[in-house]
């Protein structure tokens, strides 16, 4: 049992919901994110997604893609993030999940990658551009190092297609709460609570919900029929509009601590 899996099982324990918070790393910095980091697991998050920033961020919206784009000119990698989660280690046992797309994990190559995550202290992977039936070879090095890797579902997936994806899920299942791509929106479609709940009668990987998540009152209102709520755009906004503030960690966190105390 990873990270992730014992986090979902402690919250459930309490009858809580999970908070997953999304930065991009090295956007502003990475000795900025590091301090991030460690200020939202303050702040309430009880999951931490950190995106691998790259050059066709495809299923990202406005606000992700430029903060990718500004990490990547300050010369971040995925090697230098692999070593931003062994510093985050060494005071840190927060659960982590990279998401990245294919390209650089391909580029290390499936084992050397797992591996090398493994032994940084990464927790899972979410890839949104490796559909699940082009992920064998690299679930398999997955599982044998219980490294969980997170499958995507949709309004859009059919029954079939579903059960495929919560068959091969592990850590969460990720369900994308509107059509398109990320970034914060006013409002969340009603028809959200019943395809969740669907989706949650597959299965006892815990389904969390993202993708245009902005306000507590959001937040709140998903949580009480998902499993976990992740919040990504919103966050990275905070982030940009504090700039390189000696005390952006802190006024994140803030932010964060709103959100996620109405769980």
């Amino acid at each position: 049992m990873n990270r992730i899996e014992a986090k979902f099982n402690e919250l459930r324990a309490k009858k809580k919901k999970a908070f997953i918070a999304f930065i991009t790393a090295g956007a502003p910095s990475l000795e900025a994110t590091y301090n991030l980091v460690l200020a939202l697991e303050k702040a309430g998050a009880d999951i931490i997604e950190l995106g691998v920033p790259f050059s066709d961020p495809m299923a990202d919206g406005q606000t992700i893609q430029e903060a990718s784009f500004r990490s990547l000119k300050r010369g971040t990698t995925l090697k230098k993030i692999l070593q931003l989660v062994r510093r985050i280690r060494k005071i840190s046992e927060v659960p982590i999940a990279l998401m990245t797309y294919y390209n650089p994990v391909h580029y290390f190559g499936n084992e050397t990658f797992i591996d090398e995550a493994k032994s940084a202290g990464v927790d899972g992977l979410i890839i949104p551009d490796l559909p699940v039936v082009e992920a064998f070879a690299l679930r398999g090095f997955a599982v044998k190092k219980d490294v969980s890797l997170i499958f995507f579902l949709a309004p859009t997936t059919s029954n079939e297609r579903a059960r495929e994806i919560v068959k091969a899920a592990g850590g969460f299942i990720y369900f994308v709460s509107v059509a398109g791509v990320t970034g914060a929106r006013a409002s969340v479609p009603a028809s959200i609570a019943r395809q969740v709940k669907a989706a949650r009668s597959m299965t006892k990987v815990p389904v969390c919900v993202g993708f245009g998540i902005s306000t507590p009152q959001q937040v709140k209102d998903i949580a009480s029929f998902a499993d976990g709520v992740i919040v990504g755009s919103a966050i990275v906004k905070e982030i940009q509009k504090h700039g390189r503030a000696k005390d952006m960690p802190a006024r994140v966190a803030a932010f964060v601590k709103r959100m996620s105390s109405v769980l």
